[in-house]
């Protein structure tokens, strides 16, 4: 089976594929603070809970937006597993379904969900990624990544609005009853809502103005969801697209190495 580990600057998500599927799947918070031990008692209580026997995993891959972490990672996988460990970079980015026109300026994960959403659809798609960094990465018919945009995620922007106001909470992120907030929460929760509906709708009919070109619109991330049920504009919700992007790079690597 395979474990796969996407460290995001928030969160980090594992999983573990096996027989065609997800198994189980993980959050955890990103701590770079927390040593490849502590991981590796995390990882160990998670897997028990899960009923994961840790001998049934004979491959690891990793995409990592946070770098500083990757080495406490690769101890954590060794000491646990006994196995190498596949990183994501620009040296293999050559062997994917995708071309990477930029490899050192875009991030593994984008590269990921790039690569799963290729793999699925095989026509141009946006992807657009609800993590702490909104982003929109735009594929072509041929499986270029034609472009990106980045924005502030939601929880990003909700914290700093907490953190550079005197009276403006962290609030929690859901859907307001209305657009005209009666308290200080529900206008907090409708400007970002709300206001991010809008963004995102905004930047597709952008990309596809400019592309002259309709495209699918898939979302990933922690609140694609929710965002699906705002924006009619997006097409698919593929919550694991990151991981899927993991799991079929191993796949592809393992084969090249054979």
């Amino acid at each position: 089976m395979l474990l796969a580990i996407d460290i995001g600057n928030t969160n980090i998500v594992f999983g573990i594929y096996g027989q065609n599927k997800w198994r189980n799947v993980w959050r955890i918070q990103t701590d770079n603070k927390k040593t490849a031990d502590e991981y590796e008692v995390i990882f160990h209580s998670l897997f028990d809970s899960g009923k994961i026997c840790k001998t049934d995993i004979d491959r690891a891959v990793l995409s990592s937006v946070v770098p500083a972490m990757n080495r406490e990672f690769e101890a954590m996988i060794t000491n646990l597993f006994g196995i190498p460990i596949l990183i994501i970079n620009p040296e293999i980015y050559d062997h994917l379904p995708v071309k990477v026109l930029n490899p050192y300026q875009i991030g593994s994960d984008l590269v990921a969900n790039a690569t799963a959403a290729y793999s699925k659809l095989k026509r141009a798609c946006l992807i657009v990624d609800f993590g702490t960094a909104l982003t929109f990465t735009t594929l072509s018919d041929q499986g270029e990544i034609m472009g990106v945009a980045i924005a502030p995620g939601l929880q990003t922007a909700v914290r700093a609005l907490a953190g550079n106001t005197a009276q403006l909470p962290n609030v929690q992120l859901t859907v307001p009853p209305s657009v005209l907030g009666k308290n200080t929460v529900h206008a907090i929760q409708s400007g970002i809502f709300i206001g991010y509906s809008g963004l995102v709708d905004r930047m597709i009919e952008r990309t596809e103005q400019e592309l002259n070109q309709k495209l699918i619109i898939i979302a990933t991330g922690g609140l694609s969801g929710v965002f699906a049920k705002q924006s009619p504009k997006i097409d698919l919700v593929e919550e694991n697209l990151t991981l899927d992007g993991l799991q079929i790079i191993s796949h592809l690597m393992t084969k090249i190495a054979r």
